[in-house]
């Protein structure tokens, strides 16, 4: 398993959670839904993002302990969480909930950066639609997808210079 980065900083601040990672490394990127968590990881270079599993959400410390398997598996530096604010940028009760969910992955021992998925859903399915993917298909796979676009959006700001 990776050494800890740091003491677990939560945080929609891209800057501080590029300040709590060590200079690259695998990300880990989460869509958070009620019945399942979609996944993603990049390259250490933060250059691409890819699609992983969709995880059927269970009992907390059994997704804990999933999350950890794969953290451990990828050496994962940090996690990004994607925000699912409201369309016109104010929190809901799924931003709530999102939070709480990363104050509970305290545990991880990795930086969590926070980041605004607006859009994410909807341009995976745009993307799996081009590919001509089945609807059946596109049920199973969509939060892996938009992890991985929540992912991509975060690297390219965290990589493309945005922070200085």
């Amino acid at each position: 398993m990776a050494e800890p980065v740091t003491a677990t900083l939560i945080t929609d601040d891209a800057r501080a959670f590029a300040g709590a990672l060590p200079d690259g490394g695998v990300l880990l990127g989460l869509d958070l839904g009620t019945k399942t968590i979609g996944t993603a990881f990049c390259d250490p270079g933060w250059r691409f993002a890819s699609a992983g599993r969709t995880l059927a959400r269970g009992k907390f410390t059994a997704d804990l302990a999933i999350l950890r398997d794969l953290i451990a598996e990828r050496r994962v530096a940090g996690v990004v969480l994607g925000l699912p604010l409201n369309m016109d940028g104010s929190a809901g009760p799924r931003v709530q909930a999102t939070r709480a969910f990363a104050r509970n992955c305290a545990g991880l021992d990795r930086p969590i950066l926070l980041w605004d998925e607006r859009w994410s859903t909807q341009s995976a399915e745009r993307a799996m639609i081009s590919q001509d993917m089945s609807r059946a298909k596109r049920a199973t796979r969509i939060d892996s997808h938009a992890a991985a676009i929540i992912l991509q959006a975060a690297m390219d700001r965290l990589s493309g210079g945005w922070l200085d």
